[in-house]
Order: structure tokens, then sequence, then C-alpha cells
């Protein structure tokens, strides 16, 4: 596993078997550039942190774009080579936001497999309850783009009850965001031609979830970081 520091402790086979791939394709990526190489630990034996599974999930996601090897070898190579696993995640979201939502009939096989992990079924029943997968005559309809979210939420040390009420924040204040900023962007291009609105629309989402996210992920570091001192505040106080 992972340590809280982050440090790169997964073997080839662990990353391989949480992002859901073959150990053959982490050393193709390896070996294309797409992966940086593993932090070598005694007997020279390979480990890999939280950043290589960031960026395996990043390469998944190109690829369920469309997006060639070729094209997505052009892509990282534009990101900066020392980007955190918060980092790649945000950009992951971003390209995620290109797609259409996604709802595919998986069996509980499959489910595993995209999930990179085994799935008990308390866990499928999370799942479920979330949002992410709906049951199926014996199989489960996923909605791709929640589910590596949800996931990832199965192991948040949080109550189901507090993982909703989460949820429903932030559907709520997602939508008044999405609500005004259309309102301003078809007043800006309320006297401009047809070619400048689909312009603006080609760019608009992509570019406009990386700012929410980028704005939400630097909020919410500092929230945290207040609530984090306050203890330290307190007992100093006294």
């Amino acid at each position: 596993m992972t340590t809280d520091t982050e440090e790169p402790t997964l073997t080839i086979d662990e990353l391989a078997a949480r992002a859901g791939v073959t150990v053959r394709t982490v050393r193709f990526y390896g070996t294309k550039g797409l992966l940086p190489p593993p932090v070598l630990g005694p007997r020279r034996v390979g480990h890999y942190g939280r950043e290589h599974l960031a960026r395996l999930a990043l390469i998944e996601e190109l690829q369920h774009q469309g997006m060639t090897l070729a094209g997505i070898e052009r892509y990282l190579r534009q990101l900066p080579p020392d980007l955190s696993a918060r980092d790649l995640a945000v950009h992951r979201a971003v390209v995620a936001s290109w797609a259409p939502d996604t709802v595919e009939t998986v069996t509980r096989e499959e489910l595993e497999r995209r999930a990179g992990r085994p799935l008990g079924d308390e866990d499928v029943e999370r799942l479920v309850a979330m949002g992410v997968l709906r049951p199926a005559d014996g199989d489960y309809e996923a909605d791709l783009g929640l589910l590596r979210l949800g996931v990832g939420l199965l192991d948040v040390p949080l109550s189901p009850e507090a993982i909703f009420a989460a949820r429903k924040v932030l559907l709520e204040h997602s939508r008044a965001a999405a609500r005004e900023l259309s309102q301003l962007f078809r007043g800006e291009v309320a006297e401009r031609d047809a070619r400048d609105v689909r312009s603006l629309s080609a760019h608009m989402q992509p570019l406009v979830v990386q700012a929410l996210l980028t704005a939400f992920q630097r909020s919410l570091k500092e929230e945290l970081g207040e609530w984090l001192t306050e203890p330290s505040r307190e007992s100093g106080a006294g």
C-alpha cells in the first residue's frame, strides 16, 4: 500500500492491479515515457507511488476520449514532469469533462477490473447508494465518469450519510455556478456572430472546469488548513 507520506511503496504488480491494467501495460508505458521510472529499493526492486497511479488514470481517461497513443504522448509531454497525484487528478477531471455522460452495462468481473480492486458486496451496495451503479439483470449499469471517484470514496473514513450530504452540497453549488456562468457567457456573445459563439462553446467547458477545479482546490486547502490548525491555536491561547 501507499503510505500517508506518499512514499512510493507499490510494486509493479500492485500498481497494475490498482490501476486495472496489466503489468505488461505498465512496462510498455514506462518504455514510451508515459510513466516516470520507479524508485529502486533493496535488491533493485522498483516501487511506484500515487503519482504513477494518478498518471495511469489520466492515460485511461485520454484513451476513453479516443486519443491515440501518439496523441497521449504529446499531451503528457506538455505537462510538468513533477505534477503531484492531486494535480494529475485535476487534469483527469478536465479531460473527463470533454465527454458526454457515459453509462455502460458491465459484469461484476468487469466492474472490478475497471475499479482496479476487488469489490465486496458492501462496497457494491455503497456504490449503488452513491448513484455510481445501478443493478441491471445480474449486471450493473455503471456511470464511468463517477466510477473512480466512487471507488476512491470507499476508503474515505466518512459515513455514507456524510458522503451523501457532501454530494448534495456539491450538486447544489455547482448547478448554481453553472447557471450564473451560463448567463454571463450568453450576455457576452449575444451581439457576436455565430463563429464566435461556436468558438466560445468549444473552449468554454474544459477551461471553465479547470478554473472551477483549481479555485475549489485552493479554497478547500485553505479551509482545511484553518480547520487543522484550530486545536493548536486554542491550546496555545490556553
